[in-house]
């Protein structure tokens, strides 16, 4: 407890995978967490797993990022319910599975980018009145390896992840002159996404797994979200516009995504 005492963290897609890891890790270093999330289950099953004392400084709202009154909303409750806004992690994802460029729809794009971009967009604008009022900042943007690589099947994400960086990219160096730090983590851990791939492409899991310079896939507690609580740090007063690849060397040398489809 103690690094990020009595501040106040929004993370999306709070309830499960790595958004969870980051609720957690935010609580346990002393943050106040507004877990905003789509699935009201998961986000129940997430408090009643924490520790009483990580409880109470959690609190569920259930988000739909892709609708903008909803975001809008979820700043206003954060900042309503514990009183300030520090920290933002735009989080939440939801796929549409893998599929050839030319065989996705309009649609699919569209979901994507609304999804990736213009939910951290709309967080992100009216998140800065409220850490203009704290004199400081920080937004971190979970965006992924997948479009540094380019990886294959997955065009929609890619793009809108790829978008999402250069969002984020833009807002450092207009927003550092208020002491707002915005910084992208790519991660390689175990999400919700990772084992639902893993359950329907186990080879090709396996493979990444053996071929990541460690020799394994990250956890989402223990490996993604201490660096998060860095971020959200004093530590990072100084860091922004970057990217974070937090994958145990796998991009280094690129990783063997090569799922099978038909």
């Amino acid at each position: 407890m103690g690094t990020l005492e009595d501040r106040v963290a929004i993370v999306t897609g709070g309830a499960a995978g790595i958004g969870r890891g980051m609720t957690e890790a935010y609580a346990r270093a002393g943050a106040y967490v507004l877990m905003a999330d789509v699935n009201v289950a998961a986000g129940d099953e997430c408090l009643s797993n924490l520790p009483a004392e990580l409880r109470k400084r959690v609190s569920f709202m259930q988000v739909d990022v892709t609708e903008k009154t909803q975001v809008q909303a979820m700043v206003a409750q954060a900042v309503s319910r514990f009183g300030r806004l520090d920290i933002l992690v735009n989080n939440a994802w939801r796929g549409s599975g893998f599929a050839r460029l030319e065989e996705q729809t309009d649609e699919q794009l569209r979901g994507a980018f609304d999804m990736a971009v213009m939910a951290a967009f709309w967080a992100m604008q009216a998140a800065l009145p409220h850490f203009k009022q704290v004199g400081s900042g920080r937004v971190i943007n979970l965006c992924s390896l997948n479009g540094v690589n380019a990886h294959l099947y997955s065009a929609d994400y890619n793009a809108a992840k790829e978008a999402l960086r250069t969002l984020t990219r833009t807002a450092a160096r207009e927003w550092a002159q208020y002491q707002v730090c915005c910084n992208v983590i790519c991660p390689g851990a175990a999400s919700d996404a990772y084992q639902r791939f893993a359950r329907h492409h186990p080879d090709n899991a396996a493979e990444m797994a053996k071929a990541n310079p460690m020799g394994r896939i990250g956890d989402p507690l223990t490996d993604i979200a201490p660096v998060a609580v860095f971020l959200a740090s004093d530590d990072s007063r100084y860091l922004t516009g970057n990217t974070l690849f937090v994958d145990g060397g796998a991009h280094i040398n690129g990783v063997q995504w090569a799922p099978k489809v038909t």
